[in-house]
């Protein structure tokens, strides 16, 4: 790695100041290595994608094994990244600001903070919790020196409580509460999306397309939005076609689910001299 810690944050933070970039969601070493490689400017985790790489659910992931995760995906690449942060660990502010300050030390050049419960009965935090949340994310990163980018989450479409207006509400009050970047995943249409740029602006908005979409880089950008990310699309990409090969040995004797594996050769040539 050539870059420092200062110099992936710094890289990050420019990213958003105009126009649109992706931002893939790798969930191990060699997917971190592969779209470095395919020329992406910064990378963020993905919760789910390392859940389901150690065999376990989305959101089952103590902090520790995930700030050892961030650790690994940081070291891994020249990259800024962006480290999905789930809720931070902890339902008070203070737990919060705890867990922020250990993402900081892993060398992350962003990370979020959900709003989200974990509780079915009361899924979303209430919204003066959830702000006192993100104030103490912002006030641990402008202690550890500010230049770590803090994105506030509105969790309102993933939660089964799918309010637009509580949700830009919501990252109304967290864009005053410190967040650099806002983000409400699950929001899909033209009118939804416009509707968050307005509301949050001058500050970037971050866009999941974790499936097929009709919207293409060039209409999103059109939309205003600085950022898109593709949560564990990638992983479950890559699930979908290990399943499909596995389910047609076991359950067929077949092999023919190997025909649209990647070249080993390829994949060789390609790792060659990346990393130690």
């Amino acid at each position: 790695m050539t870059r420092t810690v200062a110099q992936k944050r710094a890289d990050f933070r420019s990213l958003h100041a105009a126009g649109s970039f992706v931002l893939p969601n790798p969930w191990d070493i060699g997917s971190a290595r592969y779209l470095e490689g395919l020329g992406f400017k910064a990378l963020a985790t993905t919760s789910s994608g390392c859940a389901w790489s150690l065999g376990r659910p989305d959101g089952a992931l103590s902090r520790e094994t995930v700030l050892a995760h961030l650790r690994t995906i940081v070291a891994a690449t020249d990259l800024p990244v962006n480290a999905d942060f789930e809720s931070g660990f902890a339902a008070d502010p203070t737990g919060v600001a705890q867990s922020v300050r250990l993402a900081i030390d892993t060398g992350v050049a962003g990370l979020s903070i959900e709003d989200s419960t974990g509780d079915p009965a009361h899924p979303l935090y209430d919204i003066d919790v959830a702000v006192a949340r993100m104030r103490a994310a912002r006030a641990a990163i402008d202690e550890a020196g500010g230049d770590v980018l803090l994105v506030g989450r509105a969790e309102n479409f993933f939660a089964g409580r799918p309010d637009l207006d509580d949700a830009i509400a919501r990252l109304k009050a967290y864009s005053e509460a410190g967040a650099d970047c806002l983000y409400a995943p699950g929001i899909r249409t033209r009118e939804q999306i416009a509707a968050v740029v307005a509301a949050v602006a001058p500050k970037p908005v971050n866009l999941l397309v974790g499936s097929s979409s009709e919207l293409t880089m060039k209409d999103i950008e059109a939309l205003g939005v600085r950022r898109v990310s593709v949560g564990g699309a990638l992983a479950r990409a890559a699930w979908g076609g290990f399943i499909r090969a596995a389910r047609g040995l076991a359950d067929e004797g077949r092999f023919d689910g190997f025909a649209e594996a990647a070249s080993g050769n390829e994949l060789n040539a390609f790792f060659k001299g990346r990393g130690p």
